[in-house]
């Protein structure tokens, strides 16, 4: 057994004084859609509700080993790893600092607080994570703490690599195809490593947020490379550039093998998830179920398993995530009328809209002239096919109308 499998299995063997396996799942819905076998392994089930856990114990287990003095931890996170990390803290009654931007939601400030009791001290600086996270490392220099890593270090990399055991004792033998999300990368190098030793055969698919790609960025150049512009909706796996050491151990992957799955698609995969099979999962914790549209021919008859790597959903959030998961699909769409202003106007306007059609919103912009206004309309329907009809009605009533649906400045500043 190499030295990065023992390590892997002796962390796996540690989380058992922490928390049970996390489930290997068969998912009837999922396997019957696609005509295969389709498992998930529910990191969202941990008792921080993400894999992060894993590495943030096990990094920090193993720098207490080797020198039992250090009593205090330094990490910069707004989501999941400042969670793994609280939780890990008060499991080893060692003080812990979270720098978080000042920008966190309160849920998840509350959250991490509620991991770590007495044991953290929660520090907001930033308004964006690269301040936040200089404020950390300059702190660990100050206090003589250690910093903890997300992903690039290879104590995390080792703790996340425990998925990949548990997975194949779970299965009675490999699956064919593992679907992994990808972020700062430690999961998806970690998982790779143990399987390239304990079944060289399975294959690998990798999934990143479209507005956060580092992953494919860094393996066109060969190199981790920083984008100058990261959408941060899918929190969790939202990087600019993915981690040093985990690409080093991804290094050699097809492009043709990672994944770039569209915000607003991820959307639909987590009502989906939510309503027809009442699992909740964050927006990076559904990346590995939204790639399997794109690999129906693929994994056609053959075993899968997806990591849902994460369940922590913040609910006040369900509305844009509905908003933007109908907008993706067709069934809404924005847009500026330019309303003629005369008697019945408004009336022939109604008319035109059919029996599944639903107005959302409704909203004058201004006056533009004597004789018209500008409106701004959203409108819902049932089948994105009706809005063909919807439009024609307009055209044909010589009604002016721009469809702002996949304007992103012009929705974000007016829806």
């Amino acid at each position: 057994m190499s030295s990065f499998l023992a390590a892997a299995r002796s962390a796996t063997e540690a989380l058992r004084g922490l928390f049970p396996a996390t489930p290997l799942q068969r998912n009837d819905h999922l396997s019957a859609r696609y005509g295969a076998e389709i498992w998930l392994k529910r990191e969202d089930l941990t008792p921080v509700r993400s894999y992060k856990l894993r590495g943030a114990f096990t990094a920090m287990q193993r720098v207490r080993a080797t020198d039992p003095s250090q009593g205090h931890f330094v990490c910069a996170s707004a989501g999941n790893h400042a969670q793994g990390m609280a939780y890990a803290c008060r499991h080893f009654g060692v003080r812990g600092t979270i720098f978080m931007p000042v920008t966190t939601p309160q849920q998840k400030i509350d959250k991490t607080r509620m991991f770590g009791g007495e044991s953290v001290e929660i520090r907001l600086v930033g308004d964006y994570f690269d301040r936040t996270l200089a404020a950390a490392q300059g702190f660990c220099g100050e206090a003589g703490a250690r910093f903890l890593s997300p992903f690039d270090d290879e104590d995390v990399i080792q703790g996340q690599a425990s998925v990949a055991v548990e997975i194949l004792d779970q299965l009675p033998v490999a699956p064919d195809l593992v679907i992994l999300p990808v972020g700062g990368g430690g999961l998806a190098a970690g998982v790779t490593g143990v399987f390239a030793e304990s079944a060289p055969t399975t294959e690998f698919r990798f999934v990143e947020p479209l507005g956060g790609a580092s992953l494919a960025a860094a393996a066109a150049a060969g190199e981790p490379v920083t984008l100058k512009r990261v959408n941060s909706f899918v929190d969790g796996a939202a990087v600019a550039r993915i981690g040093e050491r985990p690409f080093a151990r991804l290094k050699g992957i097809a492009a043709k093998d990672i994944i770039a799955a569209p915000e607003d698609r991820i959307c639909i995969t987590m009502l989906e998830m939510l309503n027809v099979e009442g699992i909740v999962l964050e927006p990076a914790g559904a990346l590995s179920v939204d790639a399997l549209p794109e690999l129906a021919g693929v994994i056609r008859g053959r075993t899968v398993v997806c990591v849902t790597s994460g369940g922590n959903f913040d609910f006040e959030r369900l509305p844009e995530v509905r908003e933007r998961a109908q907008r993706y699909a067709g069934l809404k769409k924005y847009f500026i009328l330019r309303m003629p202003q005369r008697p019945g106007a408004l009336r022939e306007f109604l008319a035109m809209l059919g029996p599944d059609d639903d107005i959302a919103r409704f909203e004058y912009l201004k006056k533009s002239a004597r004789n018209f206004g500008s409106v701004l309309i959203g409108i819902e329907t049932k089948a994105a096919a009706n809005f063909a009809d919807f439009t024609r009605k307009m055209e044909d009533a010589a009604f002016a109308y721009r469809d702002i649906t996949d304007d992103e400045a012009l929705a974000e500043f007016l829806v």
